[in-house]
């Protein structure tokens, strides 16, 4: 069983330096000290948050600036970039008429890092 999470949940992107904070809007309506996240909390800047600077080539910003440094690898403020929802996602349990983000759930950015959920923002909700 994995754990339900919520706002203020610590993420981390495979190809990011920091750490960041899940912000889960109060729309969802369902609360345990903070708002219990769905699938669907994936928006960049309004959901996720940049993890500090960004390693990946297929970043613009990345390749442009490695490129200009003759290759030597060359990181850039990270702008996360999330199109796709969180997967898998709570099969049963429904945040807002939409599946229960589990802290077993990843995010893909489109700059080729897999963002996962190293706290789930709580401790006692335990969700499939």
């Amino acid at each position: 069983m994995g754990q339900v999470v919520c706002g203020g949940a610590v993420l981390q992107c495979s190809f990011g330096v920091a750490p960041s904070s899940l912000m889960v809007l109060p729309t969802n309506r369902t609360t345990t000290t903070m708002p219990i996240a769905n699938i669907m909390d994936n928006k960049p800047m309004i959901n996720i948050m940049p993890f500090g600077m960004c390693n990946s080539l297929a970043n613009p910003t990345v390749a442009s600036a490695t490129a200009a440094a003759l290759g030597v690898l060359t990181p850039m403020p990270c702008i996360p970039v999330t199109a796709a929802p969180w997967a898998p996602g709570s099969p049963t349990v429904l945040a807002a008429h939409k599946p229960a983000l589990n802290n077993s759930s990843k995010c893909m950015c489109n700059w080729g890092g897999v963002i996962s959920i190293t706290s789930p923002g709580q401790i006692t909700i335990q969700v499939p």
